[in-house]
């Protein structure tokens, strides 16, 4: 009966530990060079919890405890692998990755994104994605251009 107990503890650890893997984007992985630090940052902080949760002495807490990291560890080996740092922007002439856009929308707002990575990419602190529409829209684009966003129109009023 206790050998039933452990296989079916056993079943249960192995079916909370089988986490399945980050989904990887198919676009080039584009960063900035800080873009490119925070990779190697969340690599290396994978890598900590996954050897602190190693020591752990409980086979099933054990597996429980590195199932995160080791998935991180996959995923972020993949990015750093296949990262390509672009430069900084040649000019200022025209939105391209790593340039800072500021445009105004049709209700008034005015809102100012920098075009970065997809790992880094994080609007509520000012960075948006090189794939996400706004984006798209923008890159090529000068100042004074206007282009149309689900039926709104921004108006680029700046790139730094």
């Amino acid at each position: 009966m206790a050998v039933a107990f452990t296989k079916e503890e056993s079943f249960e650890t192995a079916s909370e530990t089988l986490l399945p893997d980050r989904p990887v984007s198919p676009h080039p992985n584009l960063v900035t060079e800080a873009g490119l630090k925070a990779l190697e940052l969340q690599f290396q902080q994978a890598r900590q919890a996954y050897e602190a949760a190693s020591t752990i002495e409980d086979v099933n807490e054990k597996r429980r405890q590195t199932a995160g990291p080791v998935r991180d560890l996959r995923y972020l080996s993949a990015r750093l692998r296949t990262a390509q740092v672009m430069p900084q922007p040649a000019s200022t002439d025209i939105v391209a990755f790593g340039s800072t856009v500021t445009f105004s929308r049709d209700d008034g707002r005015v809102q100012t994104y920098r075009i970065v990575g997809e790992d880094e990419a994080d609007p509520k602190t000012g960075s948006i994605s090189y794939v996400s529409p706004v984006a798209r829209l923008l890159m090529g684009k000068s100042v004074g251009d206007v282009v149309e966003n689900g039926g709104q129109e921004l108006e680029i009023m700046a790139i730094a």
